[in-house]
């Protein structure tokens, strides 16, 4: 294992559930890959798998709903987690509403944000989507946050 692998794998990344919606589809997954890219002008850095339903619709999507949850809510982490878009509609089994540019807001998340999607480029075997926050409802208090190793066993529902 080389330098860098055995140093990541030490870290205790947030997890976030991205979701979005075009042309006339919902989608969602967990993502492992993101993070704060830029203070002014505020941007965010998201990386979806191509292998992913979620990134298929992102495609053609204007912008990103981001969400972090506290671990109470680890089993709705996990359904869009270990579930793929491709065979299982996530939406039907939660509590949703529409929020700013009709994106799919995950009601028991701690906080969550919307953002335009400002440019998408090739990071590797994820592409990035960075985007420009717009809005959303910041945490009321502090949580305790799942991170990677709260999901470091679970099954994904698509191979990165």
């Amino acid at each position: 294992m080389s330098a860098f692998e055995k140093l990541v794998a030490l870290l205790n990344y947030p997890m976030f559930v991205v979701t979005t919606q075009s042309n006339g589809s919902t989608a969602g997954c967990l993502v492992g890959f993101a993070c704060q890219a830029s203070i002014r002008p505020p941007r965010f850095l998201v990386g979806l798998s191509p292998q992913n339903h979620t990134f298929r619709v992102a495609a053609d999507a204007t912008h990103l709903a981001v969400h972090v949850f506290d671990i109470e809510h680890i089993d709705l982490v996990e359904l869009f987690g270990s579930q793929t878009g491709d065979e299982t509609n996530k939406f039907d089994r939660c509590r949703w509403h529409r929020g700013p540019a009709g994106l799919p807001i995950l009601d028991d998340a701690a906080a969550w944000f919307v953002g335009k999607i400002l440019d998408r480029f090739c990071l590797g075997d994820h592409v990035g989507h960075l985007l420009e926050p717009l809005g959303g409802d910041p945490p009321t208090e502090e949580e305790e946050w799942v991170s990677f190793d709260d999901v470091r066993s679970l099954d994904p529902g698509h191979e990165a």
